[in-house]
């Protein structure tokens, strides 16, 4: 399992369309990806759970990797935080 970090940089939050932007990209990894902010936890490929952590401005999230291809899909996604986060 790979595990990336992210903070919330938008002031307004983890807006839909942000939301949106991130579920496509986590759609397209064939490893299981889960989205993570304290406690709660979701499937990051899915629009309801992404959008019920709630993420504000300076919120820390995690994204749980896992699968064959961890390790492409990690890179993959970790390039999508670096230009979106």
């Amino acid at each position: 399992m790979v595990k990336l970090e992210f903070q919330m940089k938008e002031s307004a939050g983890l807006l839909p369309e942000m939301a949106g932007r991130l579920v496509k990209e986590a759609i397209q990894c064939t490893s299981n990806v889960q989205i993570r902010k304290g406690e709660k936890s979701g499937d990051a490929k899915l629009i309801f759970h992404v959008l019920s952590l709630s993420a504000k401005a300076g919120e820390k999230l995690e994204l749980l990797v896992e699968g064959e291809n961890e390790q492409e899909d990690a890179k993959r996604l970790e390039a999508f935080l670096t230009e979106n986060f």
